[in-house]
Order: structure tokens, then sequence, then C-alpha cells
């Protein structure tokens, strides 16, 4: 990521010599979205993160309805630079279908859970097999993230080395569209990471306490409490038959629930916000 924040700031540079003194209010916008989010990238959740990539798509996709910077991009760049362009855009829209995916199998087979537990009347091997079933999910699902994940990180590699070339005719919006990639990649592994490795995911605990204590009210994917980590934790030890309580579990899948409706509404949003800066892409290299 440093070598990409690196070479937008001298990209920037060099294209600023090109541009009007005074540039569209867009691109200030623009600009603004993607400082605010590199900036807080460490401390921010990951409903929070979503959210703020719909708003920077938003930048984009005003930006690219500016007929000068259409034209722009469509002569300058190249044709590897349009396939590449295209391709990721592409790849992005498999992780966000990924994400999309692990989280409707996690609340479908959580409903399951619940079902059960509001029948069970005092019969536990419904539960079980249900706890057994929900626990194998999540190791299916951890191996399928784990692959897209090694994809994400390989588009990562791509797109510093594409940053890094010597070929810097890049033209403004272009140089745009690959710091939005990289901010983008960055939020969608964090997201991955929180479903799948929670343990792994939960380096910055103590900005947890610091977002419940600002919006206690707001379910946990507003913070970097994971109760997926707590769901699992829970459940291993129901099953194993060892102390828990069931009431206490039951309250850890309804934070589990609004969390995932939160992640939900934020993935779908993003994915149709790029499926339309994709179109616009087509739209503007195919006239």
């Amino acid at each position: 990521m440093a070598v990409i924040e690196r070479n937008t700031k001298s990209s920037l540079h060099l294209r600023s010599n090109s541009l009007p003194s005074a540039p569209h209010p867009v691109v200030s916008h623009l600009d603004e979205h993607l400082q605010r989010l590199k900036g807080s990238e460490a401390t921010s959740s990951v409903s929070e993160k979503l959210n703020g990539l719909q708003d920077l798509n938003d930048c984009i996709d005003k930006l690219l309805q500016l007929p000068m910077e259409q034209q722009a991009l469509a002569q300058e760049c190249n044709e590897k630079q349009v396939d590449d362009l295209l391709e990721r855009s592409l790849r992005l829209l498999d992780i966000c279908s990924t994400a999309k995916d692990c989280l409707l199998q996690s609340k479908e087979s959580m409903h399951e859970l619940q079902s059960v537990i509001r029948r069970r009347r005092g019969n536990e091997t419904g539960f079980l097999v249900e706890g057994v079933k929900y626990l194998a999910l999540r190791k299916k699902m951890k191996k399928s993230i784990h692959k897209t994940l090694e994809n994400l990180k390989a588009m990562k590699n791509e797109l510093i080395a594409s940053s890094s070339s010597k070929d810097n005719n890049t033209s403004l919006m272009l140089g745009f569209l690959k710091d939005v990639e990289a901010v983008t990649l960055n939020s969608l592994e964090h997201l991955l990471l929180f479903v799948s490795d929670p343990k792994g995911h939960s380096k910055n605990s103590r900005w947890s306490v610091i977002s419940m204590l600002v919006q206690p009210k707001r379910a946990v994917c507003e913070s970097n409490t994971n109760e997926f980590e707590k769901v699992d934790a829970a459940l291993k030890s129901l099953t194993s038959h060892k102390s828990s309580s069931i009431e206490s579990f039951q309250s850890h899948m309804e934070n589990l629930e609004m969390c995932i409706q939160d992640l939900e509404i934020g993935i779908e949003n993003l994915s149709r916000k790029l499926i339309r800066n994709r179109v616009s892409l087509l739209n503007i290299f195919n006239h």
C-alpha cells in the first residue's frame, strides 16, 4: 500500500501540470474521501469502511460522467491498461460475491439454529445436529475465503506493480481509479478476515471500546467487536457440553444477525456501485 501511496503522490504531481489551476469540485471531493479512508483504515469498523467505499464510488461515478474525463481516459489509456482495468473490476465483483455468499450462508445456518432452540424443549439432539452443521459450514467457508484472500493479495501485488511502472503517462482518471481499487481491496480484505479469521482480525480491540462508548446502541459491526468469534466459541462450548449459557448464546446470535444484516446491506450497495462504474467504463472504451 505504501508503494501505491508514494506513486499516487508523484502521479498526482505529474498530472497537475496538464490540469487547470482550479480542478473540478468532484476531483477535490474524491481526493478528500480517499485521504479520509486511508487515514482511518486502522481505526474504522468494517461497516464504516463499506459506507466509505460507497461514497468514494459515488464520486468516481460523477467523475466518469464528465465529458473531459471520458475523453482523456479513452485517449490516454493503452490497450493493456484498459484490459487490466476492466479485468480488475470483474475480480472485485467476484470478491464481493464471495463475501455476500458467505454472509447469506451464515445467516441461513444461524436461523436453523434459532429455530431448533425455540422447538427443542429439553431435547438437545436437534440442537447438537444443527450446531455441528453450523461449525462445519464455518470451516468450509473459511477455506473458500482463504482462496479469495489469495486472489485479493495477488490483485494488490499487481496493482502495486502497475503503479510502480516507469510508464507515468497516467491520466487523472486512471490514477484515481487505481487509488480507489487499492482502498477497496484493503477494505474487502478487512471484511473477509472479519468473517473468517476473527482472532487474526481483532488487532484493534482498544478501538472497539471507544466505538461502543460512542455508539452503544448500534450493532457490533459498528465497532471491531467480533460476534462471529463469540458465536463460534459459545457453540463449541455447548456442543461439547462444557459450561455455557444458552441464553448468552442466543444473545450472541441476535447480535451476529444484526451485524450480518449491516454487512449484507453494505456489500450489496457497494456491488451495485461497482457494477454501475464498470458499465460506465465499458461505455467509455467502446464508444
